[in-house]
């Protein structure tokens, strides 16, 4: 029973997460914070320019929105994966594993919580494939 309310809580705290962060990235918003010249600005200038950003988002919002709803979860765990792999892959690649700690080990721990509560739905996935 406790792993249910767990898993619960953690999906509604990462469907939030995602459709928040999601629309400002759509929709902004929130104020972006001026970043130092580098790498960082670098990719987040060519990210803009090539409307990156909006697909990015799209899929951040689209993520959250089916988690909140409690439809399709498998889906919208699947979906997050890919944005949490591009997160932990930006923080430790481009900001070298500056902010880390934070929000992203959050949703990581958030995401593990909801997919264990949600396995049995990977379970066709997850299964090694037969040899012929």
């Amino acid at each position: 029973m406790a792993v249910k309310i767990v898993a619960t809580i953690a999906r509604y705290l990462l469907g939030l997460i995602f459709a928040f962060f999601g629309a400002n990235i759509l929709f902004h918003f929130l104020p972006n914070p001026t970043l130092p010249p580098g790498p960082l600005k670098d990719f987040s200038t060519v990210m803009a320019t090539t409307h990156y950003f909006a697909v990015i988002g799209f899929f951040q919002f689209l993520g959250g929105i089916l988690l909140l709803i409690n439809r399709y979860v498998a889906l919208g765990l699947v979906i997050l994966a890919a944005e949490i792999v591009n997160i932990l892959t930006t923080h430790i690649l481009v900001m070298h594993g500056e902010g880390l700690v934070g929000l992203p080990l959050l949703v990581v721990i958030l995401w593990l919580l909801v997919f264990w509560r949600v396995r049995p739905a990977f379970a066709g996935i997850l299964a090694p494939s037969k040899q012929e």
